[in-house]
């Protein structure tokens, strides 16, 4: 783990928040309230994917190089935001 944490540097972190940023801004456009709370659940994702999937072992990611990683932290995002969306509903 301290292997990919080194290779992942602050630059991929930042593009890593930058599309949660701009998931969870999409998010919240949809959902039609609360967009700070899918602004920060998106980018908290979207960061959080490539760390959880190479502490399961998925070594796809350190030999992908930027796109692969950022690809992963988008679809980590969007998952999360929809289970959120899921889970809090449409309440009035």
């Amino acid at each position: 783990m301290e292997g990919f944490l080194e290779g992942v540097g602050v630059v991929i972190l930042v593009f890593l928040a930058l599309v949660g940023l701009a998931a969870g801004w999409i998010a919240g456009k949809i959902a039609g309230r609360n967009m700070p709370l899918y602004i920060v659940i998106g980018v908290v994702a979207a960061v959080a994917t490539p760390f959880v999937l190479a502490a399961l072992g998925v070594g796809i990611l350190a030999a992908g190089g930027l796109l692969v990683v950022v690809v992963a932290g988008a679809i980590g995002a969007v998952i999360v935001l929809a289970l959120v969306r899921a889970l809090t509903g449409r309440r009035g």
